[in-house]
């Protein structure tokens, strides 16, 4: 079993789930002779040939439109955007077409499109190449929205993804391409959509977390628990639909909760985590429920994104926050 990045589990569940069925197809700006912009889908054209890995021109609303033309008419097409911030000009072909066609056809047509894309900063980049919008995709009724944190997440779920007979938004935190090898088995196995990860058990306090920052989160968990203090850390993975029983039984057990996101603090993802904890859950709480986040800003450039990710202290600090109410 072989040892790979995250930008790596990419590239083979692609070309597994294309040799598995010919009616996956892969298309985007550069994707083909370039194997597009962080060498996803390096290697596939060569492989499977120009009619199943398709260069587009710059377009995204055409990537958009042709890759929904596509899913209706019987094939399964992986369209990637170079970065998120790329992909608005195709959000009307997303929301618009893609997210309600089993709705508009009363459930006689579906659209098995996965749209995936870069998300996130921590790369040095410009704006537009460091966005995390999840929330504007989780808003919209019709679409999943899954978000890989590790080489064999990120494998098993897009298998999941490709094979999901309804829209898919995948995106793939950048940050975390070449970050970390892990043991991939290359053998189709799929993960289950929609479902949360716990990757650490704990009774103090819990963590929830999702994407690129599971690995601040991780490491906080790591140093709090040289203090005594453990830390269960949920990676929710599928931010739409929601697992929140899981979410709900780790606060009942542990009555602290956090939830950590790259995106912008106002109406992200978190506050709707929240939210459905002190619906449902209120009563098992001992201390405000936190939430780390990105700021409602424009991602700054540069080394300056250093100050808009949230920190391993950041969530530490509120971590002693919350351990201060009895």
């Amino acid at each position: 079993m072989a040892e790979i990045t995250l930008v790596e589990a990419v590239t083979q569940a692609l070309a597994y789930e294309m040799q598995a069925d010919p009616s996956v197809i892969v298309m985007g700006e550069d994707v083909g002779k370039n194997g597009g912009v962080f060498r996803a889908t390096v290697g596939l054209l060569d492989q499977f040939g120009p009619t199943r890995v398709l260069d587009t021109p710059l377009a995204e609303s055409m990537i958009g439109g042709l890759a929904v033309g596509m899913a209706v008419s019987g094939l399964k097409p992986v369209a990637e955007f170079q970065f998120m911030g790329f992909i608005y000009p195709a959000v009307d072909q997303i929301i618009n077409h893609a997210s309600r066609i089993r709705n508009r056809t009363r459930g006689r047509m579906s659209c098995p499109v996965v749209f995936r894309t870069p998300s996130g900063a921590g790369i040095h980049a410009p704006e537009h190449h460091s966005e995390s919008t999840e929330a504007l995709f989780a808003h919209i009724p019709g679409l999943r929205v899954v978000i890989p944190s590790s080489p064999a997440r990120a494998y098993g779920l897009l298998l999941a993804a490709i094979r999901d007979p309804d829209p898919v938004i995948f995106l793939e935190p950048s940050r975390l391409y070449r970050y970390a090898k892990q043991e991939v088995k290359n053998d189709g196995k799929a993960l289950p959509l929609d479902t949360c990860f716990t990757l650490r058990v704990g009774e103090d306090v819990t963590l929830i977390t999702w994407g690129a920052m599971v690995k601040e989160t991780l490491a906080a968990a790591h140093q709090l628990s040289e203090e005594g203090i453990n830390a269960e850390v949920i990676d929710v993975a599928t931010i739409k639909p929601l697992d929140m029983e899981t979410i709900f039984a780790s606060v009942e057990k542990t009555g602290r909760c956090i939830v950590i996101h790259e995106a912008p603090l106002s109406c992200g993802v978190g506050a709707e985590i929240v939210a459905q904890i002190a619906q449902k859950a209120l009563f098992s709480l001992k201390a405000p429920p936190e939430r780390i986040t990105g700021f409602d800003t424009i991602v700054p450039y540069a080394k300056l994104e250093k100050y808009y990710i949230p920190s391993e202290k950041r969530i530490i600090d509120a971590v002693h926050r919350l351990m201060e109410f009895a």
